[in-house]
């Protein structure tokens, strides 16, 4: 055991960096402009209706709390698929998962729609790119 008493600085100093690193993760230029992208794309939705705790809320207000989460929680966040998970799909209060009522009538899960609506969007990126 004592020939490793050499190693604890490094292990400590790895964890530390890592940990401040993870601490201060944001979205690149690239996954905000997805992220951007995505919230723009739910807010004309007009004919959706997205349930949140019970509630219905319209396109706009939808889009308006999936902004103020992402504000919020931006700093603990690398990718548009995190976004979906911390700050589109459940309450944090709760813990219920948000829905999506779609023009038909047929409820889906927010997480999965939205995580299909970023798919498209990555898949139109990939096209356009090359």
């Amino acid at each position: 055991m004592a020939s490793f008493t050499h190693l604890r600085p490094a292990l400590l100093a790895l964890v530390l960096g890592a940990s401040a690193f993870l601490a201060h993760a944001t979205p690149s230029d690239t996954e905000d402009k997805l992220i951007d992208t995505l919230i723009q794309r739910v807010s004309k939705m007009s004919s959706m209706i997205f349930l949140r705790n019970g509630s219905e809320y319209n396109a706009s207000d939808a889009a308006k709390h999936m902004q103020a989460k992402y504000d919020y929680f931006k700093k603990e966040l690398v990718t548009a698929e995190d976004f979906i998970e911390r700050c589109a799909s459940r309450s944090e209060v709760t813990g219920q998962p948000y829905k999506v009522k779609l023009t038909d009538g047929a409820v889906r899960d927010a997480n999965e729609f939205l995580n299909s609506e970023l798919r498209a969007l990555r898949q139109r990126a990939r096209k356009a790119s090359g």
